[in-house]
Formats: structure tokens, sequence, C-alpha cells
């Protein structure tokens, strides 16, 4: 009887331990016990969580600190990305660098918008002289007035009032003569635009009313042509001659060469569309000047 009392006794101390246990335990514990599942896996993640109360904190915290890093290490590079991305976003669509690199890629290409200041060097190049062309500063030599140079100049008729021997003479104006005064200049030069020297020009025309002397050498007269071809005449603008347009006749030959026997014209006179011997490449340029009329003409000749 006394024996059975102390087992009662400790069997009551036993379920108050228990009890005091389970009541101590987590809940998934007493979940465990009540569905029959195994106690000591569960005792030992229990007997684990409260043995190891300090380091558990201290270890969670760890990640969020690894974390934080990570997370104030991303900003640094997310502040260093945007001026790389404003500056080479045209690059990187073209050229896109390795995965994780480039944010530290970019700047490179960014710095490398050389192109404007490779355009300056191109506008150089007017500066430099095109072959044969003349230095600054220098002095070109006078291009010779023979624009049609591989031409000789057209003959024409002599006509019924040519004179042989007139006078050698640069003038043909006598004191009383009427009319419009000229003066006529000009060069001889040959096929090549070399000038003549002392060629010979014998002029006739008709007067200021449209008459040939016939008798004496009234607008009559030759000449000799400067060492560079160039001649002179100081003569009266013709009066129309009657069936003809207003013309000067000439003969010019060069030393020892025949004669070029032919006329000069006046332009924009209206009977020079009606005329059958005007040539258009005969017309002399005239202009007007103090005190009368200037014209230009330059003869070409053939020297064989």
């Amino acid at each position: 009887m006394k024996g059975k009392g102390i087992t009662a006794v400790r069997n009551t101390l036993s379920r108050r331990r228990l009890l005091r246990g389970l009541l101590a335990a987590p809940v998934p514990l007493l979940l465990a016990a009540c569905g029959g599942q195994a106690a000591p896996a569960v005792s030992a993640t229990a007997t684990s969580v409260p043995t190891t109360p300090a380091s558990s904190p201290t270890t969670a915290p760890a990640a969020p600190t690894a974390a934080a890093a990570t997370a104030t290490t991303a900003p640094a590079t997310a502040t260093t990305a945007p001026p790389t991305a404003t500056s080479a976003s045209p690059t990187a669509a073209t050229t896109p660098g390795p995965e994780g690199t480039r944010p530290t890629a970019a700047p490179p290409t960014a710095t490398t918008p050389a192109k404007p200041s490779a355009a300056p060097p191109a506008a150089a190049a007017p500066t430099t002289p095109a072959a044969g062309a003349p230095a600054a500063g220098q002095v070109l030599a006078p291009t010779p007035a023979c624009s049609d140079g591989d031409e000789v100049t057209p003959a024409q008729t002599e006509g019924p009032y040519y004179t042989r021997n007139t006078p050698e003479r640069a003038s043909l104006l006598e004191p009383g003569m009427g009319g419009t005064k000229l003066v006529i200049t000009g060069r001889v030069l040959s096929t090549r635009c070399q000038p003549v020297g002392r060629a010979l020009l014998d002029f006739w025309q008709a007067d200021e009313k449209g008459q040939y002397d016939n008798r004496g050498y009234k607008l009559r007269g030759h000449q000799f042509a400067d060492a560079q071809g160039g001649y002179r005449l100081e003569t009266i603008v013709p009066a129309i001659y009657p069936g003809r347009t207003r013309h000067i006749h000439v003969k010019v030959q060069a030393p020892n060469r025949p004669v070029l026997t032919t006329q000069l014209y006046f332009p924009n006179e209206p009977g020079n569309a009606r005329d059958g011997i005007f040539n258009q490449a005969l017309v002399m340029a005239v202009r007007d000047v103090a005190g009368g009329k200037a014209a230009s003409f330059d003869f070409v000749v053939d020297l064989g």
C-alpha cells in the first residue's frame, strides 16, 4: 500500500513535469505530439532555438547587411550610369558592350565625337592651289587679244576704187574735212596669235558724202605696224555708198607674204542685213568717245 502511494506520487510529479514541459514547448511541438509525430526531431529544433537566442539575431541581420552593401553599391553604379547613359546612348544602339561593363565601357565611346573635328582639315583643301595655278602675288602675262587665232581674217573684194602708191600716214584727216572723227586701233597677228611687226596696212574709204576721191589721195593712206603688230588710224566715219552698207577698205600684208584684201564694217547698221558682201566676222567694236568714236579690230594673217 505504501509502495503504491509512492508510485502514484511519482506519476503525479512526472505528469506535472510533462505538463510544464508541454506548456513551455512551442506550438509546433504540441501539434506534433498530438499528431503522433516523432518528438525527438522537434525537440532538437526546439532546444536549438532557445539555446542560440543571441547568435540567431546577429546572423540574420548579416544577410540584410550584405544586401544593404549591395544596395548602397548599386546606387553608386546607378549614379555613374546616367551620365554614361546619356552620352553613350547613340553608341549603345550600335555597339553594345559586354554585360556588366556597360557603365565603364560607355565613357570611352562617349569621348570619341572626333568626326566634327575631322571636317576642318577637309575644308582646308581649297587653300592648296591647283596644278598650274599662279602663286599668290604672281603677276600673269597679258593674254593676247587673239580670240580666234586659228582662223585668218576673211578676205573680201577690192572694189573699183583702189589707188596704188598712197602716201604713208597714220592720219587721214585734212583741214576742213567734215564728218565724225573716228580712231581705229588694233594689231596684226599670226594664226598663233603672235604679233606681226612691220606689217603693211593700206586704207581707203568714202567721205562724209559717200564719195571716193579717184583723182587724189583724200581719205587714202598706208602705214606700218610697230614691232608689236600695233596700228592706229585717224579718219572719219564714212557715209553710206549707194548700194552698200557703211564700210572701210583695207589691205594687210606681212613682210614678204601675200596681201590680204578685206573690208571693215560698223555694228548695228540697217544696211548690214541687205549688203551681199557684209560679213559679221569683220565688224569692228565701236564706242562713243569725246570728240567722236573709237573702234578696234585685230587682223590675223597666215605666215605660212
